[in-house]
C-alpha cells in the first residue's frame, strides 16, 4: 500500500485518470527499467503544478524530479494526455461543486522585481 499526501489524487479520481494515461509499453528486448508508478508521477507533476515550484524542489516522497519532467512533457507536448486529466479533474470538482467556470479570471501577469526593490 503506498502512503499518499494530504493533497494527491483521491482513489476515485485516479479511477477516473488511470484510464486517460496508457501504461508505457515495454521495450522488446525488455531491458532497462521498469516505469515508475503513473500515479505517484501524476501526484509529483500536480505537486509542481499546485506549488509553482522548480523541479529540483520535488520532495523525496515522489519519484525523482527527473522522471517527473520527463513524463510531464511526454504528456503535455508528445501525447497531448494532460489536456484530459485536466479536463477530466475539472469536471470531478464541477460535479462535486467544488468549481464554477461560469465567470473565471486569469491573470498571467508577471513583474520582476529590480535589484534593491
Amino acid at each position: 500500500m503506498t502512503l499518499h499526501k494530504p493533497r494527491d489524487l483521491t482513489d476515485a479520481q485516479w479511477s477516473v485518470l488511470d484510464l486517460l494515461i496508457p501504461e508505457p509499453p515495454r521495450r522488446p528486448d525488455r531491458r532497462g527499467r521498469p516505469w515508475k508508478d503513473r500515479r505517484a508521477v501524476l501526484n509529483g507533476v500536480m505537486w509542481i503544478l499546485r506549488t509553482g515550484a522548480p523541479w529540483s524542489d520535488l520532495p523525496s516522497g515522489y519519484p525523482s524530479y527527473q522522471t517527473c519532467h520527463r513524463r510531464f512533457q511526454q504528456w503535455v507536448v508528445r501525447s497531448g494526455i494532460m489536456r484530459g486529466i485536466f479536463e477530466a479533474l475539472a469536471e470531478d470538482l464541477w460535479i462535486r461543486g467544488r468549481l464554477d467556470v461560469r465567470e473565471s479570471f486569469i491573470d498571467g501577469s508577471f513583474a520582476p522585481a529590480k535589484k534593491g526593490g
